[in-house]
């Protein structure tokens, strides 16, 4: 089995953010087990801002970006030395790899990303990966390592993705605010639960939460990969879920597979605005599988660039589906409603293939 491990920043630090060796160690741990059971395993980490952060011993994380993608610089090395000592106690080779959102949506960058991770599996290494907040634009990047590890888990050809966290899965409530809450084991595919809104954006030494974490659920489901959210304090968190015991909460992949790049757009893009459509248009969308026409939009909200990703609204406010647009938005405002062949420069407000079909999904 091939398996994706994503542990994050609140799992791997302190409260003021210095690593916890422990933590490092456990994941070594049951990552080395996992491979001497003949399983292939890619750790995707966070951590890197955090380290630096306690490095420089500074009292709290800055907000700014450039500081941030300093302090990343500046904790990065740290962090991979803290999991090459971990790795060589098992005599296991790890292999550090940066990746930015540009590998995922070219092809060609994707190829290769996807052909140096498998080589450094065939070599035996376990690859490493963290996004590349050094030099990452700001303007489009992954947002956290949990659509990173979901849309990673996809680029392998991944079996299975375990989200190791500061919870033992997903709750009917919030565990640490009702004592009432309780685990739920299995979330189907077609589960509503697998589209649900959370509520919780992480700690401030991460930028994940529960929230994240399901939205890169589904993206795993979407992408036929199993995915399991576990507590990373369980010893056991990693083996328990490869062997189908019950380990957190646990995703069935989907019978819909979506492509990397749409899957980006779909689940791990900023949204930018809103382009709202009437009933003809929403009906071509979900049941013709069309690209979005002038003629069929009502509204457009937000100010964004050729390229942005936007939600489509129906008639009724709910959403239809989420793409790139081929026009900014004051190119939309004055060209909505109007018939293609009446346009100077014609064309799609969205292409249907930068366009990805959420109704009833």
């Amino acid at each position: 089995m091939r398996v994706v491990v994503k542990i994050g920043t609140s799992s791997l630090t302190d409260e003021a953010g210095v690593l916890q060796p422990a933590v490092i160690s456990s994941v070594a741990d049951q990552i080395a087990a996992a491979r001497a059971a003949g399983h292939e395993v890619l750790l995707v980490t966070s951590g890197a801002v955090a380290s630096g952060v306690a490095s420089l011993g500074l009292a709290s994380r800055p907000a700014d970006v450039l500081s941030l993608q300093a302090l990343s610089a500046v904790g990065q090395p740290r962090l991979m030395a803290a999991y090459d000592a971990a790795f060589s106690r098992h005599g296991v080779v790890a292999a550090q790899v940066l990746l930015v959102p540009h590998d995922f949506v070219d092809r060609r960058q994707y190829l290769h990303a996807r052909d140096t991770l498998l080589r450094l599996l065939e070599l035996g290494c376990v690859p490493i990966i963290n996004e590349n907040d050094a030099i990452a634009n700001n303007e489009i990047r992954y947002g956290d390592n949990d659509h990173l590890s979901a849309l990673l888990a996809h680029l392998v050809r991944a079996d299975m993705l375990v989200l190791l966290t500061d919870t033992d899965g997903l709750h009917t409530a919030d565990p640490r605010t009702n004592l009432d809450a309780r685990r739920i084991e299995r979330v189907g595919a077609d589960d509503p639960l697998l589209s649900v809104s959370t509520t919780g954006s992480g700690t401030d030494r991460g930028s994940g939460g529960m929230s994240s974490k399901l939205a890169s659920a589904r993206i795993a489901s979407w992408s036929g990969v199993v995915a399991v959210i576990a507590a990373a304090s369980s010893e056991g968190a990693v083996m328990g879920a490869i062997a189908g015991e019950s380990v957190g909460t646990r995703f069935e992949p989907h019978d819909r597979h979506l492509p990397a790049r749409k899957l980006w757009i779909a689940f791990a893009a900023d949204v930018e605005g809103t382009i709202s459509v009437d009933a003809g248009a929403r009906d071509a969308l979900t049941g013709r599988g069309t690209s979005l026409l002038p003629a069929g939009v009502v509204g457009c909200g937000g100010t964004f660039a050729v390229g942005a990703v936007i939600e489509i609204l129906g008639p009724d406010g709910a959403l239809v589906a989420r793409g790139m647009s081929a026009m900014d938005a004051d190119v939309v405002r004055s060209s909505m409603g109007r018939r293609t062949d009446d346009l100077p420069g014609g064309g799609e407000v969205v292409h249907r293939d930068d366009l990805v079909v959420l109704a009833g999904a």
